[in-house]
């Protein structure tokens, strides 16, 4: 599909709020991020900076980057795809209602977060309490994630009406994946977040079925990570080969892609509770072995990209076995799109692996709650999914203001700036986990604390490696942030429109059993079922609703 297109003023006023918005937010969730390095290194060696409690820090951190600006970046984007590969915008009155709803409820969980009285991380579920708002808010932007989609549904349904036949345009295909997998990670999350946590919180129940909660969440936030790197994926599929210069390999490949992440993706919540005595061992082997299955579509988006990679490489004069990367445009300013995928690609190769590894029972066993898991995710959510979200950020707000990118050559250089922050980084926190360095842990008390009995010279070299690769990343976002408000206030060069570097198929194959949605969803239900239909016995059967309350001066009661 090729062109601009012209947008309302309504959904161009929309989209930019909601791509605006969390990117201000993200100015605070970026400091937080890099305020927790200087703990972990020792650099603050005190229980708050600034009037921010540790763990309220890393609360901001956690909900702000990986909780509201991701979904409210992921439905923009929707918005945007649905408009230009449909000819279709969605029903304005719905998509502002969204808007608002994710709006007011992103405002009032900040409330709390930002007063101290949410400091739950953003794994938020208990024996750890926050402020009623918190979880109502929390409830309101995921209420509002999903009218955002069901008001692409009816555009969708009628373009096939009027399209019988024709292939659904790859775009919508991603987009739609990644709502569906959203609606299906996010039901046992509204479940625990209004009938468990919104009363407890109220003080209307006197406790609450701590495993139960947590098999919720994890049911929800597993599957949490792929609605993060579905819209990258999108990305990848759709719109890197064309930046690149090429084509993509196999249309048919993206599209096993994104039905594979629809049956696969939830099954897997309880290798995140491999600890967790309330689950028989059966089922944790069960979800272990289908975490391993959730690699394959992964697998196949490594071969396929690659090889429109290379397909581009050599149609720009690339030669020999591996010479031909060298021809890719990787400096290309009028390309930036180009820098911040494949800076995401290269990050998310150690991403990969290392999540393979942890799907592991026995090393899971080593790196449970250790600095290796965030040093993990930090190449994964941290590397392609904010890369990809960031740039296409930029990318949106130039197409929909009619302004050339500022500083144009800064912006090449962010992503990687991020990467090699990211890099070293996340070896610190890998490194020294694979010792049992703990994660969540303010070791500027104790562990990098030279004056502290719990003193570890080993983790205290480790993380000042962390810290000077989160110093780089805060000055790669630095960089980003001045691109992106100078951008801002450039005087318009074009009318507002709105376009996608869309790609070419090399092998445009029949859609064939990836044409429908619905039996890729079927199948999904009924996996969902296999895998947990007998975990939430196992945890009923063990706890039940009459478990003792949680008491933090006796955390074993033996009454």
């Amino acid at each position: 599909m090729e062109g601009s297109i012209k947008v309302s003023p309504s959904l161009r006023r929309l989209i930019l709020a909601e791509v605006g918005i969390p990117t201000v937010l993200l100015i605070f969730g970026i400091y937080h991020g890099f305020v927790q390095t200087l703990y972990r290194a020792g650099i603050i060696k005190s229980a708050s900076f600034m009037g921010i409690e540790y763990y309220q820090g890393l609360t901001l951190h956690g909900v702000i980057n990986a909780i509201v600006y991701t979904t409210m970046f992921a439905i923009a984007f929707g918005h945007a795809l649905v408009a230009y590969y449909l000819r279709k915008e969605p029903n304005a009155k719905v998509a502002w209602a969204s808007f608002w709803l994710m709006t007011v409820g992103t405002l009032m969980a900040a409330v709390p977060m930002f007063t101290g009285k949410a400091s739950v991380l953003y794994t938020f579920y208990p024996p750890l309490k926050a402020s009623p708002l918190f979880y109502i808010g929390a409830a309101l932007l995921v209420v509002g994630s999903w009218l955002g989609f069901f008001s692409w549904i009816p555009r969708y349904l009628s373009w096939r009406r009027e399209n019988p036949g024709s292939k659904t345009p790859m775009a919508i295909v991603g987009i739609f994946t990644t709502f569906i997998v959203w609606m299906i990670a996010t039901l046992p999350l509204a479940y625990e977040v209004l009938v468990m946590l919104i009363p407890w919180s109220l003080g209307w129940v006197n406790g609450i079925n701590v495993p139960l909660a947590r098999a919720l969440f994890w049911f929800f936030g597993h599957p949490l990570v792929y609605f993060w790197l579905l819209p990258a994926y999108t990305m990848y599929y759709v719109m890197l080969p064309r930046v690149a210069g090429g084509k993509l390999y196999s249309d048919f490949a993206g599209r096993l892609t994104f039905m594979l992440f629809i049956v696969l993706s939830a099954p897997v919540g309880v290798h995140h509770q491999f600890g967790e005595p309330a689950i028989s061992t059966q089922w944790k082997w069960l979800h272990a072995l289908l975490t391993y299955g959730v690699a394959l579509p992964s697998f196949v988006t490594a071969f396929t990209l690659a090889a429109s990679l290379e397909y581009a490489a050599r149609l720009r004069g690339g030669k020999g076995l591996f010479m031909w990367w060298g021809k890719l445009p990787y400096r290309s300013q009028e390309n930036y799109l180009f820098a911040y995928f494949f800076s995401g690609l290269i990050l998310f190769l150690f991403g990969g692996i290392t999540g393979i590894l942890n799907t592991s029972y026995t090393v899971n066993a080593v790196v449970h709650n250790t600095s290796w898991v965030p040093g993990h995710f930090h190449t994964t959510v941290g590397g392609p999914v904010f890369l990809a979200f960031i740039g296409m950020t930029l990318f949106m707000v130039t197409k929909l203001t009619g302004k050339p990118v500022a500083y144009p050559r800064l912006n090449v250089w962010v992503p990687y700036l991020w990467l090699l922050g990211v890099a070293f980084f996340s070896s610190g926190l890998m490194v020294s986990g694979l010792t049992g360095e703990p994660r969540r842990t303010n070791m500027g008390l104790t562990y990098t604390n030279p004056a502290s009995e719990a003193f570890n010279a080993d983790w205290s070299a480790a993380a000042g490696i962390t810290a000077f690769g989160g110093f780089i990343m805060l000055l790669s976002m630095a960089a980003y942030f001045i691109v992106f408000f100078a951008t801002l206030g450039t005087p318009r060069r074009a009318e507002p429109a709105l376009e996608f570097p869309t790609s070419e198929a090399y092998l445009d194959e029949p859609a064939r059993v990836t044409t429908n949605f619905k039996p890729w969803i079927a199948a999904a239900v009924v996996v969902l079922l296999i895998a947990y239909g007998p975990t939430l016995y196992d945890v009923l059967r063990a706890t039940f609703f009459s478990s003792v309350p949680f008491d933090p001066g006796s955390p074993a009661p033996l009454r």
